[in-house]
C-alpha cells in the first residue's frame, strides 16, 4: 500500500510518500498555499497523483501530549483532506518532526533558500517513517 504524509504549515506542506512495501519514504513536494480550501484540494490532488491509499497527517501535540490550537486545527484540515481525497486519514503525533528535520539537513549542509524548500517535506518523510514502524511493529 502507497502510503502518503502530510506536514501541515502554516505557509508551506510537505508531502511524503512510501513505497508499496511500506519500507521506505520519500520526499515529494512541498505546497506553498494559505488559504485551506484550496491546500485541501491540492493535497488531495497529490493522493491521487501518487496512488496513495492512506493519508498520514501530523498532528502537531504539545510537548505534555496535549493538543493546542494548532493541533485543533490540522485535526479540521485531516477531516476535510478524508472528505475531498475519499482516502481514510490518520493524525499522527508530530512532536519534534521539524527539529529533526532541520537537524537532518544540518549534517548534508543545506542552507538558506534551498533548506526553507525542503525542509517540510524532509518532516514530512519524518512523519511517514516514524507511521510506518508503527504499522510494521503493530501487525
Amino acid at each position: 500500500m502507497i502510503i502518503m504524509s502530510v506536514d501541515l504549515g502554516k505557509a508551506r506542506t510537505g508531502i511524503a510518500v512510501s513505497d508499496t512495501g511500506e519500507s521506505f519514504a520519500f520526499p515529494k513536494t512541498v505546497i506553498t498555499e494559505y488559504n485551506t480550501e484550496k491546500l485541501v484540494q491540492k493535497v488531495s490532488n497529490c493522493a491521487k497523483e501518487y496512488s496513495a491509499e492512506l493519508i498520514v497527517v501530523g498532528l502537531p501535540k504539545n510537548m505534555d501530549g496535549s493538543q493546542g490550537e494548532r493541533a485543533q486545527e490540522c485535526t479540521e484540515i485531516g477531516k476535510k483532506i478524508a472528505e475531498t481525497s475519499g482516502l481514510e486519514v490518520v493524525m499522527w503525533d508530530e512532536r519534534c518532526t521539524t527539529v529533526s528535520a532541520h537537524t537532518a539537513l544540518n549534517f548534508t549542509d543545506t542552507k538558506g533558500k534551498k533548506r526553507k524548500a525542503v525542509v517540510d517535506a524532509v518532516a514530512a518523510v519524518i512523519i511517514l517513517e516514524d507511521y510506518l514502524k508503527f504499522r510494521k511493529n503493530n501487525k
